[in-house]
């Protein structure tokens, strides 16, 4: 019997439930995740910032959902702001 820490049986529960989804174009995919780190790990300078725990929490799971360090992924979204990249899309009902 294998037993999982507490990400290990998040990951596998997502699975189970079909939360997963495969990609069209899996070369595509890996290419927009290497610019995307290429992007983020240029990083010579700190910064300190207060969030709500909720926040944090959701930010933590989207960062799993994407493979990515939640720190990265904070990275990354602020990048995208700072070069007026990010897409604002209308909120689910």
């Amino acid at each position: 019997m294998k037993y999982y820490d507490k990400e290990e049986r998040m990951l596998v529960e997502s699975i189970e439930k079909g939360e997963w989804v495969p990609v069209d174009d899996l070369q595509t995919a890996i290419n927009e995740a290497k610019s995307m780190a290429r992007l983020t790990r240029t990083k010579d300078t700190r910064i300190n910032i207060r969030l709500a725990s909720s926040d944090l929490k959701i930010l933590k799971t989207k960062a799993l959902e994407e493979g990515v360090p939640y720190q990265t992924l904070v990275s990354s979204v602020l990048h995208k702001y700072a070069k007026e990249k990010l897409v604002e899309t209308e909120e689910k009902p």
